[in-house]
């Protein structure tokens, strides 16, 4: 069995032992929704390890000064951009599958009459190179 970094395993104790802080706080930031540990059918709370890095990220930002609402902030857009990652991610492996699935799509070119043609893709159009000179026909 393979615990998930989102996994809810830890218990209040625990998480404030790992973290350095008091359960108070860890209770005082759950309840600014600075992190939202899930919670058991008894509603005890229950910590990730995604839960006890935020909180360790939480308690440097507020060592160096900034203010709950700052930190509130940083979290935010550090979720955001782990969101985002994760987009381009999937994005990433849907286009990758999409070319692998369809491979010899087929590619246009035109011939030397103007006519649509159809080449197999990766194919080089061999281009006529013959220089051709023109002078008008003088009847005479």
């Amino acid at each position: 069995m393979t615990v998930e970094p989102t996994d809810p395993v830890f218990a209040i104790a625990i998480a404030a032992e790992l973290t350095g802080m008091h359960p108070q706080t860890l209770r005082q930031y759950d309840r600014l929704e600075l992190v939202s540990p899930k919670r058991t059918a008894g509603q005890s709370r229950r910590y990730s390890m995604r839960d006890i890095e935020q909180l360790r990220e939480i308690s440097r930002l507020s060592a160096e000064g900034v203010s709950l609402e700052g930190i509130r902030r940083v979290l935010q857009l550090e979720n955001q951009v782990a969101e985002l990652v994760s987009r381009v991610r999937e994005l990433e492996h849907a286009l990758a599958d999409e070319l692998v699935a369809r491979p010899g799509r087929r590619v246009f070119a035109a011939d030397e009459a103007g006519d649509v043609v159809s080449i197999k893709a990766g194919t080089r159009v061999r281009r006529n190179t013959q220089v051709v000179v023109w002078r008008p026909f003088s009847g005479g």
